[in-house]
């Protein structure tokens, strides 16, 4: 039984030890073994993100106050980068830790995207090609009724707010094709999403292949709609996402 923070980061830093023994060749680089190490630093960041703690500043500023569990902690720069370089790593951990998390148990999600802009719209015609090179494109936010220069982040979100999976694509990706990506790999779940997933064929697949159950707002000339309740409960949980939109949003910028 896990009864305060310290026994849950112990728990947590013996649960990523030991995955990373198993995964850590697929992503080592070369150099010398820091003397934070990489089983230590996948710890601070996974749980640092279970804190809300967004900035790397605030962070790393939150560890110092717990000497007795990480002794050494790297310079900012140095954690920055090194956490960069291993974020498929971060995201293969996270996925296997959120599966003996109750807090992941939830079998009712929502899908969403929100909008990254790299560059304002009136710079991109003087900016480098670099974003380009990167996948950048253009795309429309409907939401905010405007295009922008960069990319779409789509989320999986339990309805309790815990971050299943995520996706980062060009803006102007089909929002459809992120959550086949998303789903196909998961299992017994309802999920709510707005018009953006509106796909029979693909409602029907995840049904058939996974048994999801895919929920989306109805146009307004589709004969069919949903019923009062789902409707009132994807209302509910867009504020959820709104909140978590406003988090990933900052934890982004962080990292540029």
């Amino acid at each position: 039984m896990i009864t305060d923070f310290d026994d849950f980061v112990t728990w947590m830093y013996v649960l990523i030890d030991d995955l990373w023994q198993s995964i850590g060749p697929l992503y080592r680089r070369p150099g010398p073994q820091p003397e934070c190490s990489d089983s230590e630093l996948l710890t601070m960041a996974i749980v640092g993100e279970c804190r809300e703690w967004d900035k790397e500043t605030n962070l790393l500023g939150e560890w110092r106050n717990y000497p007795h569990l990480f002794p050494i902690l790297p310079e900012r720069s140095r954690f920055n980068r090194r956490r960069r370089n291993l974020m498929a790593a971060i995201n293969h951990i996270r996925q296997i830790a959120l599966s003996v998390l109750d807090v992941a148990q939830d079998k009712q999600c929502v899908i969403d995207s929100l909008p990254i802009e790299v560059v304002q719209f009136h710079l991109v015609p003087s900016s480098t090609g670099d974003w380009a090179a990167h996948g950048a494109t253009f795309g429309r936010c409907a939401t905010k009724k405007q295009t922008i220069y960069g990319y779409r982040l789509h989320l999986l979100i339990t309805v309790g707010g815990a971050i299943l999976d995520f996706e980062l694509t060009s803006a102007d990706a089909d929002e459809r094709d992120a959550a086949r990506d998303l789903l196909l790999d998961k299992r017994d779940l309802t999920v709510i999403g707005d018009k953006g997933f509106i796909s029979a064929p693909l409602a029907a697949e995840l049904l058939e292949r996974s048994n999801i159950r895919l929920l989306t707002l109805k146009r307004r000339n589709q004969h069919e709609q949903v019923s009062p309740e789902v409707r009132q409960l994807i209302n509910q949980v867009r504020q959820i996402i709104e909140t978590v939109n406003g988090q990933l949003t900052e934890q982004f910028e962080s990292f540029g």
